[in-house]
């Protein structure tokens, strides 16, 4: 049977913004060119349906606008211009211009191994970033990535339709199976950290086979079909001899049925993809992920949004790792505004000319004194105010974690303690890796003979608790 697809809806009038025709239309939106008047430009406007907009709608595109507002600084994630209701009511996204031209390249010609790779680090560090400031894509797929003028990837379609799509059946959402977890299609999860690295993962081994990882080609592809492949979660050899094994596996482990045998964060998979590039004697596509908590403090967040500190978070290249577990510190570590920068030669101060030195400068010392004074005094106070408040907000402690070994694998788990919508664990193992995420447990991969520990903080509103008691285990030699 045929379905016919639905006409675009009519473009609506949109003040300062000449309409120029229809790029494409979805399930709840329409893409149109437009040319903004001033500045000049040829833009993407996303209008939602007039069909689906009620007022809840409006309150779930006006979060979802601010939130792509915030996220989409990030150099791999589409910029959004601009949001607002057009006159007839359809609220609608301004965004740059980009192709979508990969989501047609790859089905038709073979993508060199470094490209994908490339692209992998990119939008990895795209989701990592969401993920960091507590943000879920739901719907990582190769046609949401686009590409910029300048050939840059970028991840589209960040939250509308996904959160939209929540309350919709599975067949609502049925173009996005082929890329959808187990957990996710047998609707036991609207989506976590591991469903996302599932995605990820089918995304990049879609771009490397030129088909999702659970079509077979020759066979029935119905989406019944793919559900039953996908939950037995054996995909198909990518079937290229360029492709390494150790990027199968990666890719492979990504895609277990069960969440807690996949890499515990994308960041963790991305990292597997730099180690991949340097051992095909490529440089190592820089990780683009936000370090500084800063970065990620939402609009709404008024108490946050004068407040600068400093991010708890490992990124960096494998090398920067290694340096890292074995105790190295780079010179050039970032600080924060308001911190005394030290010359990493000297070790002094970095500061004016010396008061001392010169005319008055006894004068200028008794009162940098007095300022000083008032100055701690000031600081004193806040410091008990600050005290004060976050004992108030009595974040929860893990306590009781469980470690389990299985081969070369330890899987901690803790209960509950009590954490909020909004709250998450910070993880720190022995050799200095770090995870944020709301899963009570955490897995980790190492070698025979080797002693693991982690600790385990709540993270409520940037402030961490109080860490819980190391946990450790030993894995059999």
């Amino acid at each position: 049977m045929i379905v016919a697809r639905r006409l675009p809806s009519a473009p609506p009038i949109l003040p300062g913004f000449s309409h120029i025709h229809v790029l494409g239309s979805g399930g709840f939106a329409d893409v149109f060119l437009y040319e903004q008047n001033m500045p000049r430009r040829q833009v993407a406007v996303k209008v939602m349906l007039s069909e689906v907009v009620n007022d809840q709608v409006r309150q779930m595109f006006q979060a979802e606008a601010n939130l792509m507002a915030q996220l989409s600084a990030h150099p791999s994630i589409l910029t959004v211009y601009q949001a607002s209701v057009s006159s007839d009511g359809r609220p609608y996204l301004v965004m740059e211009l980009c192709s979508s031209s990969l989501s047609q390249r790859y089905r038709t010609e073979r993508l060199p191994v470094a490209e994908v790779l490339r692209i992998a680090v990119k939008i990895g560090s795209a989701v990592e970033t969401a993920h960091r400031a507590g943000v879920l894509h739901r719907d990582i797929k190769p046609s949401n990535i686009l590409t910029t003028a300048y050939g840059h990837p970028v991840l589209s379609d960040f939250g509308i339709a996904a959160t939209l799509g929540e309350s919709e059946s599975l067949e609502a959402v049925g173009m996005s199976i082929p890329w959808s977890a187990p957990e996710v299609l047998m609707d036991e999860t609207a989506g976590t950290i591991g469903s996302e690295v599932w995605a990820f993962a089918a995304t990049v081994y879609s771009l490397l086979a030129g088909r999702s990882p659970f079509e077979i080609p020759g066979e029935s592809n119905k989406s019944t079909d793919l559900i039953s492949r996908i939950n037995r979660a054996r995909p198909q050899p990518i079937g290229r001899s360029d492709v390494p094994a150790s990027l199968e596996r990666a890719l492979a482990r990504a895609m277990s049925r069960k969440p807690e045998a996949r890499q515990g964060s994308v960041i963790e998979l991305v990292y597997e993809m730099q180690a991949i590039e340097s051992e095909l004697g490529m440089p190592q596509t820089p990780i683009e992920a936000v370090i500084d908590e800063w970065a990620l403090a939402t609009v709404s967040d008024l108490e946050d949004k004068t407040r600068v500190r400093g991010a708890a978070i490992t990124t960096g290249s494998v090398s920067q790792r290694r340096k890292r577990r074995r105790g190295v510190v780079d010179g050039d570590s970032y600080s924060g505004i308001g911190t005394v920068v030290r010359n990493s030669r000297s070790g002094q101060k970095s500061t004016g000319a010396d008061s001392a030195q010169r005319p008055g400068g006894v004068r200028n010392l008794v009162w940098a004194a007095v300022a000083a004074t008032t100055l701690i005094a000031g600081l004193v106070l806040a410091l008990v105010v600050a005290f004060v408040s976050n004992s108030s907000t009595d974040v929860p402690v893990v306590s009781d974690i469980q470690a389990t070994v299985m081969e070369n694998t330890v899987t901690f788990r803790w209960q509950d303690p009590g954490i909020d919508v909004t709250d998450s664990y910070q993880i720190a193992t022995t050799d200095g890796q770090s995870s944020v995420q709301r899963s009570p447990e955490f897995t980790f991969d190492a070698n025979p003979g080797e002693r693991v520990c982690i600790t385990v903080m709540v993270n409520r509103e940037g402030r961490s608790g109080p860490a819980s008691g190391e946990k450790c285990a030993e894995i059999p030699g």
